[in-house]
């Protein structure tokens, strides 16, 4: 089928790629790339037949808004936008209610994959209309990985990018504990071969996974991770997903500990630690330098 991409990035750039791999005709449009097919929205539109498909693959917040609210103004009744960002959820019933005034279908969709999923294929996590979601399907299916799988109708508008929300959560807590774990053998004096472990770990373990495989190749790489310094951003979906957890009353400790761990890895001597350093100073008369633990601490 035919498709407009917005968005020509690591994500979107590599999605368009893996389309037009598969037979789609793709018309890309990207206001910062020299490989955008169309130099702004309004040609893109005019390139694409009616009713159009036109997936939005910008950075969630104001590129998005303003992306969807420019092409509200340009689409015709029974055009169809899929908004594939990391938009926090709430933000899609909004951009629905509007679009459908004019009679335009809107779909929310998840996706994950990272660089890979140009060869490996994307997970793709969908809200919206059965209807539209259906009309959209021969670019699910491409989308997806090729032996199957990798795609969910999740619900209505909003829970797309809702359950890609929470799988980033339990992203988070999955490579927090692959963190600690590594940390804990490498202090232990007893584990020799820190990445060999972890490479075993690979095959006939429940832990294993596709994150573990990236961990190992990353180790064999630079085994001790002396390249890389200890800091980590957060996307947003972390903080969302937390909140999500506050607002329905569902107890999330370990994706809120990750959260918080990606806080601390931002701070060259946490002004906490101090606080805690300088009471164990005033009780215990420990110097603050002090290395050893005390049973009072």
């Amino acid at each position: 089928m035919q498709l407009g991409m917005i968005g020509l990035g690591k994500m979107g750039g590599n999605m368009a790629a893996r389309l037009r791999d598969k037979g789609h005709e793709v018309v890309g449009y990207d206001a910062f790339s020299e490989k955008r097919d169309v130099d702004t929205l309004a040609a893109l539109v005019d390139r694409l037949a009616a009713p159009r498909v036109i997936w939005v693959m910008v950075p969630a917040g104001g590129p998005t808004a303003s992306t969807i609210a420019e092409l509200g103004g340009l689409l015709a009744e029974g055009d169809l936008v899929i908004e594939g960002g990391n938009s926090h959820y709430a933000d899609d019933r909004v951009r629905a209610e509007e679009l459908s005034d004019k009679g335009i279908g809107y779909l929310d969709a998840g996706v994950s994959g990272g660089v890979w999923g140009r060869s490996n294929g994307y997970g793709i996590m969908v809200g919206g209309p059965a209807e539209d979601v259906e009309r959209a399907r021969p670019v699910f299916d491409s989308l997806t990985p090729d032996e199957g799988g990798g795609f969910v109708h999740a619900g209505r508008v909003g829970a797309g990018h809702f359950v890609k929300m929470v799988h980033n959560g339990i992203e988070y807590g999955m490579m927090q504990a692959f963190g600690e774990g590594y940390e804990l053998m490498a202090a232990s004096g007893l584990v020799d071969d820190v990445p060999g472990t972890f490479e075993s770990w690979r095959e006939g373990t429940v832990v294993r996974s596709w994150l573990l495989d990236l961990l190992s190749r990353a180790l064999e790489e630079d085994p001790e991770l002396s390249r890389l310094r200890g800091y980590a951003e957060d996307s947003g979906e972390g903080r969302w997903t937390v909140q999500a957890a506050v607002d329905h009353a569902v107890p999330a400790p370990a994706i809120t500990a990750s959260l918080y761990a990606r806080f601390a890895s931002r701070q060259d001597d946490s002004p906490a630690m101090k606080v805690v350093a300088a009471l164990r100073n005033q009780f215990g008369g420990h110097a603050v330098t002090e290395a050893e633990t005390s049973d009072d601490a």
